[in-house]
C-alpha cells in the first residue's frame, strides 16, 4: 500500500508517476544503466541504418526490454539488500552477487542475439 493512498489503489496515472520517479532515480544513481540505455540507443540507430526487418526489430527491442527491466530490478535488489543489512553480511553480498549475475546473464545473451541480428542484415545487404 502506497503511504498516503488512505486504503485505495493509486490510479494508473499515479502509478506511472511512481515508475517514472523510480526509473529517474536508478538512472541517476546507476552508471551501469545509462551505459545500457546509450547501448540501446546506438543499437536502434545501427538498425534504422541497416533496416531491420520486423521480426528482427522485435527481437532487439525484446532484448533492449529485457536488459533494461533486469537492470532496474538488480538496482531495485541491491537497494533492499543495503537497507535492511546496512553491514557487511555474506548473505547479502550473495544477493547482491546474484542479481548482478542476471544482470550479466541476460547482457551477454542480448548482445549474442544482436550479433546474429545484425550479421544478418549485413549480408543480406551484401547479397542485394
Amino acid at each position: 500500500m502506497i503511504p498516503g493512498s488512505k486504503g485505495r489503489h493509486p490510479s494508473f496515472k499515479r502509478g506511472l508517476l511512481f515508475a517514472l520517479q523510480g526509473a529517474r532515480q536508478a538512472f541517476a544513481q546507476e552508471a551501469n544503466l545509462r551505459r545500457m540505455a546509450i547501448a540501446a540507443v546506438l543499437t536502434v540507430v545501427a538498425g534504422l541504418f541497416v533496416g531491420l526487418d520486423v521480426v528482427s526489430w522485435a527481437l532487439v527491442l525484446a532484448c533492449i526490454g529485457a536488459v533494461l527491466t533486469t537492470e532496474l530490478i538488480n538496482t531495485a535488489i541491491e537497494t533492499v539488500v543495503d537497507l535492511v543489512s546496512p553491514e557487511f553480511h555474506p548473505m547479502a553480498g550473495k544477493a547482491k552477487d546474484i542479481a548482478a549475475a542476471a544482470s550479466c546473464c541476460i547482457s551477454i545473451t542480448a548482445a549474442l542475439i544482436g550479433l546474429l541480428i545484425f550479421s544478418r542484415a549485413r549480408s543480406e545487404e551484401h547479397t542485394s
